[in-house]
């Protein structure tokens, strides 16, 4: 019985974070990253600037965990190489790696506040001793390997080039959504997602040579 108090205790310090995470994920979505404070964060929830990096190690390990939720709620994370819609050639399934990435620069669109926070999360993380590092490192690793898969499967079906290494295009790809999206936030006329498509549409053209 004398656990039943601490695990509370945790259970209760758990609800807080998620709860402070959420309004983050809110604060920064409607206002923008450069507009958003720590403090309007921590007046959403009812606690002190203090009382917020109580939960987390800092105010950027906030936002990386930030990012990770956004990951989460928007069902951001890519599916496991065998959900590939290029695998399941000829069935309504899935979409593979690639039309989702297609399809997360459409909802970029109605997010520029984390669209904003990734992409200067991306620049402030490149040392190993940022909060973010890890994450960034992760997300990319992740991100390119699930697209290299899809467009192996793609190519194997017969509906992207044969011609192109799957490796170097997935990172082709991979810089093609984070450039258009900082392009994007200087010009909001941009459509991200039919710049995206126009690439991929490009692969999917030109010679078919076997390996």
């Amino acid at each position: 019985m004398t656990d039943a108090a601490p695990i509370r205790r945790y259970a209760k310090g758990d609800a807080k974070r998620r709860e402070i995470l959420t309004a983050a994920l809110t604060v920064i979505s409607e206002r923008g990253y450069r507009n958003s404070s720590l403090q309007e964060i921590a007046d959403s929830v009812g606690l002190t600037k203090a009382g917020v990096l109580h939960y987390f190690d800092s105010r950027e390990g906030l936002l990386v965990d930030v990012l990770r939720e956004r990951d989460l709620a928007d069902g951001a994370n890519l599916p496991e190489a065998g959900e590939d819609r290029g695998e399941q050639a000829g069935r309504n399934e899935a979409p593979d790696s690639i039309t989702l990435l297609e399809l997360a620069t459409q909802h970029n669109h109605d997010v520029p506040g984390l669209v904003e926070l990734f992409s200067r999360l991306v620049v402030d993380s490149g040392s190993p001793e940022h909060p973010g590092h890890a994450y960034i490192a992760e997300r990319y690793g992740q991100l390119e390997e699930r697209l290299a898969t899809a467009i192996r499967t793609r190519q194997e079906a017969g509906s992207m080039r044969r011609d192109i290494d799957p490796n170097v295009f997935a990172r082709v790809l991979t810089a093609v959504s984070d450039g258009i999206q900082l392009q994007w936030q200087h010009d909001r006329t941009i459509d991200m997602r039919a710049t995206f498509a126009a690439v991929v549409d490009s692969l999917a053209t030109g010679p078919q040579t076997a390996r």
